[in-house]
């Protein structure tokens, strides 16, 4: 039996599947946000339940906001701050008692894509999370690739590339940077983006049906958000050339980003052709868990 646990921001999930991928049991608990010891509480409980449940013992991967420094193995880049500068996989080995996998989250699911998702069948795979901040996982053959930084796959943190003068110097980001796709690309920079213009706060799918009924503003604002998107993966297109690049993330599920963005993106590129498919995430939300789980494939 595989377990994976997702330790993200706002929830904990864990799931036990089966070798082929089948799952057994799905679990979820709300994040103690803050409180890194309480979540390694949750973390240590959700596994007990597990095998509670299943009579069986599996085999640990969890995946992490954020990655481990390579050779001090402390967490950095999370937007979780509560694990920066922490012996995060010292602590979760302590707390659980037997050999674990960490990896980062984003990792995760780009591996879980690759293996039995949007992405099988193709050897590069870059999967892109549009959530409530952005980033990536890259796996390769089926497998994350990190690189000796353990930073692969960090696009959310790269600056908006060919920024016009609105555009400069860019938001404040929590990695203490200004600019980064993330302040420019996530479901929440799209929303208060909306809330500065109109004044009103509502939520990426509530602007987008808007847009639907002819709003003007948010039909202008969706067009800036995948002109944005476009730009950044321009860079990733130009640089790695991925097989395919697949999408997760609540604004993944928007279904016009499938319809625009390939149309978009091919104006940023150097080539003078884009092959690349654009796929929305086979798994969706449940991608970074399956990930975490694979990590014992």
């Amino acid at each position: 039996m595989l377990i994976g646990i997702d330790w993200g921001g706002t929830k904990i999930e864990g799931v036990a599947m089966e070798p082929d991928g089948s799952e057994l049991v799905r679990v979820r608990e709300a994040t103690p946000r803050h409180d890194y010891f309480g979540c390694i509480a949750v973390i240590k409980r959700m596994i007990e339940g597990i095998e509670s449940q299943t009579g069986r013992s599996g085999s640990i991967g969890i995946g992490i906001p954020g990655s481990l420094e390579p050779k001090s193995r402390l967490g950095k880049g999370a937007s979780s701050t509560w694990l920066l500068g922490r012996p995060v996989e010292k602590d979760l080995i302590d707390a659980l008692k037997r050999e674990i996998r960490v990896e980062n989250d984003a990792d995760c699911f780009a591996a879980s894509e690759a293996v039995d998702g949007a992405g099988v069948g193709y050897r590069v795979v870059f999967a892109v999370i549009l959530g409530s901040g952005a980033g990536a996982g890259i796996a390769i053959n089926g497998a994350a690739h990190h690189g000796p930084n353990n930073s692969g796959g960090e696009w959310g943190h790269n600056p908006l590339p060919t920024p016009d003068v609105t555009e400069i110097p860019g938001e404040p980001c929590y990695c203490g940077r200004r600019g980064c796709m993330e302040t420019w690309v996530s479901g929440r920079a799209f929303e208060a983006e909306y809330e500065r213009h109109a004044g009103t706060k509502l939520l990426a799918r509530d602007i987008m049906e808007l847009r639907r009924k002819g709003d003007h503003l948010a039909n202008l604002l969706w067009g800036r958000y995948v002109n944005r998107v476009a730009r950044g993966l321009a860079l990733v297109v130009n640089a790695l050339d991925p097989d395919v690049l697949v999408m997760g993330g609540g604004m993944s599920n928007v279904d016009e980003l499938y319809d625009d963005l390939p149309v978009e993106l091919p104006k940023h590129i150097f080539s003078t052709v884009f092959h690349t498919p654009i796929k929305r995430a086979v798994h969706g939300d449940s991608s970074g868990v399956r990930g975490a789980a694979w990590l014992w494939r």
